[in-house]
């Protein structure tokens, strides 16, 4: 998709399709009020050219609602596309992203290959933070799942431009729009990797298309198999991965911005199952085949990395991505079976970890991948795994679980959604919860049973994480879209590839 920016004047804009931002003004309740819209725009020819619709009544302006006008008079644009807000008062930059994906879905099936989107007048959504929101969204609309159909067709848009509202600083303008393009490539291309199937995206294909990236943007990169698991004493990964005819890929990628050798040293885990049977506790049937995107917190790293070396902050960042199969084969790891993990240093033992569940594999492969960032110099951790179907029984579909044993990263992480506007919700961690992954066999069980599912496996990381500072973002209720909406295609969201970004740029 062409992207561009515009500061020409609205009604002298020549394009298929011209898109402009509405809202509801009407601030009393009760059931006499009615929807009050108005255009975001200062522009009085698109003002009037949607004026008698609504005055109609028929358009609400509610969040993500669309109409179309054909022919609209006074404009050079062949459509004008209206798409709503929601109440002005509630109105956000993240409602324009979500915005800009509307229209752009709205395009694709009716063979529109070129829109402008015009950004809103209004002070509350107004200035260089919506350029890069629209840009993002777009990106995000864009993105269908239908790969691998025999009759797919390519509906992308092929031309899509942000007009930027009168008095916005052009400058800041520009360079928002450049980064809206590099994050918002970068999450698709984390959603192209979730896309995959398991026999596509093998561990060692995983690898492969990440040293592909690396070399791309400017990366280091290293991929590691067999070997170096047990080189390295990786007994946790190596349980998990020695079931499988595939190889593992220990995925190392590293960013080191020139003049900088002092300061925090950021180590970004992600867990890279690329199909998960469950193992020997084999799962059911029911819905196994989404277990492909069991590698979503690892192509969220990958795609945060792609993001990372093309916006170049000022700080270290290593990103570790522990890529393997879990599979029920004759030399898989059983229930009862005690692991022992990287140690932190060679000459100190690794704990020991009793198997409980070979389903509860997620949490062993990043068990090592934290401990070997940590080995190669994390002063700083994060990690984003689909973890836990327990994340989604406590928060449903609309947040993921953030779990923190530090208030102050736990802190710069909040900060950072405000700019990316994913939604995560700080759970707890306590000792009591701890308690409940003690083994009597070895230092450790992997699972803590039925209650507090996505706390205990926390717990279990925490103890990899030490006294390390540390995040662990749980997104198994929203690495997959069950079903679409107005901006997203149903399929592979791409969530924690902007929040990780915006983390990592606040250091």
């Amino acid at each position: 998709m062409k992207t561009n920016l515009s500061f020409a004047p609205l009604a002298q804009v020549e394009t298929e399709l011209l898109t402009i931002l509405a809202a509801d003004t009407q601030t009393t309740k009760g059931p006499d009020a009615k929807p009050q819209p108005v255009l975001l725009t200062s522009d009085e020819a698109v003002k009037a050219a949607a004026a008698t619709v609504l005055a109609s009544g028929e358009y609400k302006a509610g969040p993500n609602e669309t109409l179309l006008l054909h022919a609209p008079a006074g404009l050079k644009a062949r459509r004008l596309l209206l798409v709503g807000l929601g109440k002005l008062a509630q109105t956000t930059v993240h409602g324009v992203r979500n915005a800009a994906g509307t229209a752009v879905r709205f395009t694709k099936p009716r063979g529109i290959r070129e829109l402008v989107f015009a950004l809103p007048a209004s002070a509350e959504v107004a200035g260089a933070a919506s350029v890069r929101a629209a840009v993002e969204g777009a990106f995000v609309g864009d993105f269908d799942p239908d790969t691998y159909r025999s009759d797919r067709k390519d509906q992308s848009v092929q031309s899509f431009t942000v007009a930027a509202p009168v008095g916005v600083d052009e400058t800041q303008a520009k360079a928002a729009f450049a980064e809206g393009v590099v994050i918002g490539e970068s999450q698709n291309f984390t959603r192209s990797l979730v896309n995959e199937p398991g026999n596509v995206l093998t561990p060692t294909v995983f690898g492969q298309r990440a040293a592909a990236m690396a070399r791309e943007v400017g990366l280091g990169c290293e991929v590691h198999s067999t070997e170096k698991l047990h080189e390295l004493k990786m007994g946790a990964f190596w349980s998990v991965s020695q079931g499988s005819a595939e190889p593992p890929a220990l995925i190392v990628l590293r960013y080191e911005p020139e003049g900088v050798t002092a300061g925090p040293v950021l180590g970004l885990v992600g867990k890279g199952i690329t199909f998960d049977t469950g193992g020997i506790s084999i799962k059911p049937s029911e819905n196994m085949e989404k277990m492909k995107y069991d590698m979503a917190g690892g192509a969220a790293m990958i795609g945060a990395m792609r993001a990372i070396a093309l916006l170049k902050p000022k700080v270290r960042v290593i990103g570790i991505v522990c890529a393997s199969e879990n599979m029920p084969d004759g030399k898989a790891q059983k229930p009862g079976d005690v692991q022992t993990a990287m140690p932190i240093a060679p000459d100190m033992p690794g704990k020991t970890i009793e198997i409980i569940n070979t389903d509860a594999e997620g949490r062993l492969v990043l068990a090592d991948g934290l401990t070997y960032a940590r080995q190669l110099g994390a002063t700083h951790l994060i990690d984003a795994a689909t973890l836990t179907g327990a994340i989604g029984v406590a928060l449903g579909m609309i947040n993921a679980g953030v779990f923190s044993n530090d208030d102050e990263t736990f802190e710069k992480f909040d900060a950072a959604l405000e700019i990316s506007g994913e939604k995560f919700w700080r759970m707890p961690l306590a000792e009591e919860y701890a308690d409940l992954i003690k083994s009597d066999i070895a230092d450790i069980k992997n699972t803590g049973g039925r209650w507090g599912g996505a706390i205990t496996a926390a717990e279990f990381l925490r103890v990899f994480a030490e006294d390390t500072p540390w995040i662990h973002l749980d997104i198994a209720g929203l690495a997959w879209v069950e079903d679409a909406r107005p901006y997203i295609a149903k399929g592979p969201s791409g969530v924690g590839v902007r929040s990780i970004l915006e983390w990592v740029r606040s250091f």
